[in-house]
């Protein structure tokens, strides 16, 4: 038997028989060689491992969810107001003037206004007018007529006084729905308040009123209330 290899020289010898044939010539197969042949094998697979490792896939983190206050938006107001004539407008009313004024016709007021700030914008009334019937701190609407100086009068069949302006329709006349104040409309049967503005509201976007018919087309008017309204209104 010969010498007995040690266990370096044992695996110099294993790693030399698994070498091509050209390698073994080219470095002869001594153990040095081999030696140095097995470093460079073990440093390319180690080389070849960190770039498996580095090139893996990697799990990415999402980034953080805004908390619900500021995801929520902004609430909307339950029930927006609805325009008013006045705003429609740009913030002034359209009055009506008549009877004993200086300066009869259609004014614009601020809105807000009162009867006196109409009477003042009608340049007043003439000497001597009565004026015990007039409320002038009563705020004015878009839309009414004014009537100063003319004294009250018994309402007969189909009159409705306008409370307030001074005057009462002519005995047998019917209330014009394109003249008449809220208060007067809201002295109608079944018309309120709230309905006497839905019909000024109305005459305000359309222009007036062409026939008495149109009363129809006012939000809340049915056919027995318009039944009602038709012999004691006009145009």
């Amino acid at each position: 038997m010969g010498p007995r290899l040690s266990r370096r020289e044992r695996l110099a010898e294993a790693v030399g028989e698994r070498l091509p044939l050209w390698v073994r010539t080219r470095c002869g197969a001594r153990p040095r060689a081999l030696a140095a042949l097995t470093v460079v094998l073990a440093l390319t697979i180690g080389l070849a491992a960190h770039h498996f490792w580095s090139g893996r896939p990697r799990t990415v983190q999402a980034p953080p969810v805004e908390s619900a206050s500021r995801q929520r938006p902004a609430p909307l107001p339950a029930h927006p107001a609805p325009p008013t004539a006045a705003s429609v407008t740009g913030g002034s009313l359209l009055v009506d003037v008549a009877g004993e004024v200086r300066r009869p016709g259609v004014h614009r007021l601020p809105s807000g206004a009162r009867v006196a700030d109409a009477l003042e914008a009608a340049g007043g009334a003439h000497p001597g007018t009565d004026l015990q019937g007039l409320n002038r701190a009563r705020p004015v609407v878009d839309g009414e007529q004014i009537v100063v100086g003319e004294s009250p009068a018994a309402p007969g069949p189909g009159t409705v006084p306008g409370p307030g302006t001074g005057g009462a329709a002519h005995p047998g006349a019917p209330v014009s729905l394109n003249s008449a104040t809220a208060d007067q409309l809201d002295a109608l049967p079944g018309i309120g308040p709230v309905m006497a503005r839905r019909i000024i509201d109305y005459r305000t976007e359309r222009g007036g009123f062409t026939s008495v018919d149109e009363l129809r087309e006012v939000n809340g008017i049915g056919e027995r209330r318009f039944a009602d309204l038709r012999p004691l209104v006009g145009p």
